[in-house]
């Protein structure tokens, strides 16, 4: 295949793509340390990955408070925004795009990474979830440990949160960020206040799926005003329960939320779609509801082949495909499909997170 819509250009909300691919937001754990400060070799890393149309960055803390993962970024102070403009200057002389992923991770977090309590909608544990810190192993592996018990956001807290996240927004344009992604997906805090299971509240926050949106659709308006609404997308995630978050009711309210969002007019809402082997796909009747729901860019993202991506996008059910490992082990992922070549394969899967070195992050090699 020549892959036509995939290496269309492609107008999202005045932001001017070269292409359809989306390279997708993965954890990697290369922050400097103490402060939990972009650098150098993450500027590098982005920088070789802006063969993609667009990044959206790996998930990016808005306060301690919002950090579940050792080594993961913030942009919360003034020397995280600083590291920022290093690789939104790599990314940008590249001729990409690149958007900040707004995080809160709630109770997705314990005190041996930030050393708080974790928060969130409700004083209920994620059960067999873990996080993970660096112990000092002699390897350099990350050692996951258990979330923490929670406790309940109040009202100041609620509001609390919101303010972060138009701050973060603000500090992300200031570190020359075409845009910003409103993480609510995959467990963490928005999707914490999404879900039946893991929200209990019986104030105007929980109880109804009008009610447990409410979180989101407040942030997102907040953040849209703030640094305005064609550069503000969210990220959801109706089909994916790990963290435990299985809710028979979801899918109803994302439906509801993304209606909500659509009001909003914001950019673009991102499925993050399961990408394991026997994950379940998304029937073809959610992403047409979804479409007639919500007028703006759609993006998918879940280990989609090139054939799946060019088809979702032909028959107007997505207008951007995001890839993540395949960006990962492959910089010039796009050049690769168009040549139909071969693809290098992860090296080892104990540098997923590997805490401050360029071995399996870097030092992929390009197509010669």
């Amino acid at each position: 295949m020549n892959y036509q819509k995939l290496f269309q250009n492609y107008n999202l909300s005045g932001n001017q793509l070269k292409n359809r691919f989306l390279m997708a937001p993965m954890t990697r754990s290369r922050a400097s340390q103490p402060g939990d400060i972009p650098n150098a070799l993450m500027a590098e890393y982005y920088e070789q990955r802006s063969t993609a149309g667009i990044i959206i960055t790996e998930a990016t803390q808005v306060s301690l408070q919002g950090m579940g993962y050792a080594k993961t970024p913030g942009i919360y102070n003034k020397e995280q925004i600083e590291g920022w403009k290093l690789i939104t200057d790599a990314v940008h002389k590249k001729d990409s795009k690149i958007f900040l992923q707004l995080w809160h991770v709630g109770r997705v977090s314990s005190a041996k990474v930030n050393g708080l309590q974790p928060i969130a909608p409700s004083a209920l544990i994620a059960q067999n979830t873990s996080v993970y810190i660096f112990d000092g192993a002699i390897n350099g592996d990350a050692t996951f440990v258990a979330v923490d018990e929670p406790r309940e956001m109040s009202q100041s807290d609620i509001q609390n949160v919101i303010e972060e996240f138009v701050q973060g927004a603000k500090n992300a344009l200031e570190a020359g960020f075409d845009g910003v992604e409103i993480h609510g997906a995959n467990g963490y805090l928005i999707d914490q206040f999404l879900r039946s299971n893991s929200n209990k509240r019986t104030d105007e926050y929980g109880g109804t799926k009008e009610n447990r949106i409410r979180f989101l659709i407040e942030i997102t308006k907040a953040v849209a005003d703030a640094v305005r609404k064609e550069k503000t997308g969210v990220r959801l995630s109706p089909f994916i329960s790990f963290k435990d978050m299985n809710d028979p009711e979801i899918l109803e309210t994302i439906m509801l939320a993304a209606k909500e969002l659509d009001k909003l007019d914001i950019a673009y809402i991102h499925l993050c779609e399961a990408d394991w082997d026997d994950a379940p796909q998304i029937p073809n009747d959610f992403r047409v509801a979804l479409r007639s729901a919500f007028k703006n860019t759609i993006i998918a993202t879940g280990n989609k082949t090139p054939n799946e991506g060019e088809e979702l996008i032909e028959n107007n059910m997505v207008d951007l495909i995001g890839y993540g490992r395949n960006f990962l082990t492959n910089p010039d992922y796009p050049e690769r499909v168009k040549q139909n070549a071969s693809l290098n394969e992860i090296s080892d899967n104990h540098t997923l997170f590997g805490g401050g070195t360029a071995r399996d992050y870097t030092d992929y090699p390009f197509l010669r």
